[in-house]
């Protein structure tokens, strides 16, 4: 992606990373939200253009692109936006089951003020990275 892209972050246990992996020590489903970025939105971009692209390895469980058009967002003001991936198939929730390796690459539009990452039903693997550009 071109520089103009943004690492999301997950802050674990007051560790900040653009990459998390399943304790190998688990036995329950994860659930973690990333730290909120800007989104196109915050800066009253009129044309709402946001590409994601995601990376991992041997990942079991769902990640969600999650935006909200509060400017100081509360748990509830999040929602999952529409992602297409480009082929005219649209999601909100990306289930991935034992995916060996994989780069996948969504837009979606919207005059989103801050986006985060959602990974949920998470048993296995690794995010290796999740960026935005928009």
């Amino acid at each position: 992606m071109p520089a103009l892209s943004q690492s999301i972050t997950f802050t674990i246990n007051t560790v900040t990373s653009t990459s998390i992996t399943y304790p190998n020590t688990g036995t329950t489903a994860l659930t973690y939200s990333s730290d909120r970025i800007k989104g196109d939105g915050y800066f009253g971009n009129a044309d709402g253009l946001h590409t994601v692209q995601t990376k991992i390895t041997e990942f079991v469980g769902k990640i969600a692109i999650q935006g909200t058009l509060a400017t100081e967002p509360i748990e509830s003001d999040w929602f999952n936006v529409r992602l297409d991936d480009g082929t005219g198939n649209f999601t909100t929730v990306t289930n991935y089951t034992s995916v060996t390796s994989i780069v996948s690459c969504f837009n979606f539009t919207g005059n989103i003020v801050w986006v985060r990452a959602n990974v949920s039903n998470w048993t296995q693997g690794t995010v290796n990275s999740i960026q935005i550009n928009h």
